[in-house]
């Protein structure tokens, strides 16, 4: 199964408090932090809220 490679490349300050709390439920707390979580759907949905937050790569 795949996994996802989400680092965090803006901060979360100035944004709207579901973004903010949805980069501390991926792990993501400083800018340049990365995380791996599997590629499901909940974490696709997750990724979409703050996709200008953070760059996501496919890892096998």
């Amino acid at each position: 199964m795949a996994t996802l490679k989400i680092t965090q490349i803006k901060s979360g300050i100035g944004g709207k408090r579901n973004q903010r709390e949805t980069l501390r439920t991926l792990g993501l707390r400083k800018i340049g932090q990365t995380v791996e979580r599997p590629d499901e759907p909940v974490f696709r949905g997750m990724v979409r809220t703050v996709a200008h937050l953070v760059k996501v790569e496919e890892v096998d």
